[in-house]
Order: C-alpha cells, then structure tokens, then sequence
C-alpha cells in the first residue's frame, strides 16, 4: 500500500489522487505475490526468509485447537524470527471472516487453516493461491486439492470412542450393522454437525441400505447428539456417553494418554477430513505467509506427530494410522451439502430430540 493511503485528506483533487494512488499500489501488489507463491529453485526458500525478516511478521486464521497452535507458531518464531498474529475460531467461523472481510475489501489474513469444506469456498471466491511448494511432493494421495490451491496439513480422522470403565474392550462393535444390537440401547453419542462423515459411511454401505440401517439404529437403541466434538469426547471420558461415534482421533488419544477411562477404536473403512492450508490471494506479508506455508508442510509434521495428530507428509510416520483410510471428498460435500445435511438432520437428530 503507498504510504499515506490511509490518511485523511481535504480536498476533492487530493482524494481523487489519493484513491487512484492506492488502486495502482494494489494492482502494483497482487503480481508481486503470485511471482512469490510460484518461486522455485534451490535459492526459494533463502528469498523467502529474506522476504519474511522484512516483513516481521503474518496473520494466521486456524481452526486448530490452541495448545497445538501456539506450539507451531512458537516453534516457527524461534527458527525464523517471524512473529505470527492468530485469530482462532472453528472452521465455519474462518471461513465466513475470510469472506466478510473480503466483500469489505479488508485483507488481513495471510494464511488459513482449516478443514477443506472451509477451504474448499475459498478457492471458489478466487481467495487463494496455488504455492508450488516442493514439500507438496512428499504429501500422501489426496492430501492436494485437485487445483492444488489448498493442500492437507494433517489429517482429522473421526473415530469411535469408549469409556472403559463401561464398556469391555473385546464387546465394541465391528460392523455399523452391530450398533442395531440391543446392548447399545441408551448408549451412543454423535455430534450434531457431522453431516459430512454420516453422508461417506452411508455411501460405502449403498445409500438406500446406508439411510435404512442408521434409522434402525436411532429407533432401537437412539444416539445422543450432542454439540461439539471436545464436549462430546470429555462426556465419553466422564462416562456420560458411553460410545461415541464421532470423536476427533487426535482429541481421543491425547484423553486417553492423559490416563482418562477413554479408549478408541475405528470402524472400517476409518474415516478422516483433511485440515487445510491455504494462503490468502491477498496476502499482506507474501514472504512470510508462503514460508508459513512450507513449515506447515515440512518441520510442523513432527511437531503434528508428537501431539497425536496424523500428519499429511509421508516422511513421518505415525502409529495412530490405523488404515484403510478414506479422506472425506470436500468438493462433493460442498455441492451437495444440503441434501446429507438435510437427511442426517431427519435420520439422527430429528429422532434424537
């Protein structure tokens, strides 16, 4: 932005010029960063921290619980000396900033993460940027969005969750048809948004069959829908629910390590969102939001790992992968949207009231 931009000024010829001033600084900008996020070469990431210490510092918008956060934006300052400003929400709540402040025509955010059903309008609003990032290449498949604007920075696999001073190890259900048996009665728990993973189960078991078997289960034995995956995780903890159905796998284990009576388990095929990465179209620190963007993809792995989340990145392993997984399809879940909101709302919440 030229300076002085945002200064008042008197005088019709001087507003004038003062508006045509910044419109030419804007245009001036919006190449300079698309020539930043297409760096490549083995002088790319010393332009970027070059480019980063100038700028001193970005804004991060996140989904991300807050503990995890402050360890990778610490962790990030300590190597770069870049200081990262963070505003922290769930995704839908990301997701609708972004875009209020872009029909304001305020771009604050430089970077974004969030799941990719959050991500994904992004990229249709023209609010993102493809980053040829070569810490792409080592991403496991469909961990990169098909217009390669947002790409996976862990994966949130949503697993089944138990108290185990109520329920045995050895009884926990292997099939979704086991949660019609009778010794469910009273005993399930699901959270109240999660469409998205209700829609991908009952298109693996056949959608007439899928919807048949859920409205079984919710009139024999009911499912406790409660607001939140942290408030549903914690009532599992506290014996409340008994067997969560949709329990963040991250948020499970680091309860159980905790030495909670919660235990997890995933019933095939284990099904994960991706939790995304995007940087801002208009980024206003371009260095520092694409050299956030690689560590999120590179050096944020381990430290992802470590804190029992699955991360994106073949390069580190992880034992809390148990596979086979299914990554949930963001596009098609954003086209039709309505249609499993609308029957996960009849066949679960509805008859759970």
């Amino acid at each position: 932005m030229v300076p002085g931009c945002a200064r008042s000024f008197f005088g019709f010829w001087a507003a004038l010029g003062l508006t045509l001033a910044c419109a030419s600084a804007a245009g001036a900008q919006a190449p300079r960063i698309a020539d930043i996020a297409a760096y490549q070469g083995p002088e790319r990431e010393q332009k970027l921290i070059e480019g980063a210490k100038r700028e001193k510092e970005l804004t991060f918008y996140s989904s991300m619980p807050t503990e995890d956060i402050a360890a990778l934006t610490a962790a990030f300052d300590k190597k770069y000396g870049v200081k990262v400003k963070i505003w922290r929400a769930d995704s839908e709540s990301v997701l609708q900033r972004i875009l209020t402040e872009a029909r304001g025509r305020r771009f604050d955010v430089d970077v974004m993460v969030g799941s990719a059903s959050a991500l994904e309008p992004l990229y249709r609003e023209n609010l993102l940027l493809e980053i040829r990032s070569p810490a792409l290449a080592d991403l496991v498949p469909g961990a990169i969005a098909p217009h390669r604007q947002w790409a996976a920075v862990y994966l949130s696999t949503i697993v089944q969750a138990y108290n185990t001073n109520l329920v045995k190890a050895e009884s926990v259900p292997k099939t979704y048809w086991d949660l019609a048996k009778p010794e469910w009665r009273g005993k399930l728990g699901i959270e109240a948004e999660d469409y998205d993973w209700f829609a991908q189960v009952v298109i693996d078991l056949g959608e007439a069959q899928g919807l048949a078997l859920f409205r079984e289960i919710v009139a024999r034995n009911g499912i406790s829908v409660r607001k939140g995956h942290t408030l549903l995780n914690n009532l599992v903890a506290a014996g409340e629910v008994p067997l969560a159905l949709t329990v963040y796998g991250f948020s499970a284990e680091q309860t159980k390590r905790k030495g909670a009576p919660l235990d997890w388990f995933a019933i095939p095929p284990l099904i994960a969102r991706a939790t995304a990465a995007g940087v801002a179209k208009n980024a206003p620190h371009p260095h520092a939001a694409v050299l956030f963007h690689d560590f999120l993809l590179t050096d944020a792995q381990a430290i992802l790992a470590g804190r029992q989340f699955i991360p994106s990145s073949r390069k580190v392993e992880t034992p809390l992968n148990k596979g086979p997984l299914k990554l949930i399809d963001s596009a098609m879940m954003l086209d039709q949207a309505k249609k499993w909101q609308d029957l996960f709302q009849q066949t679960i919440v509805k008859q759970s009231q």
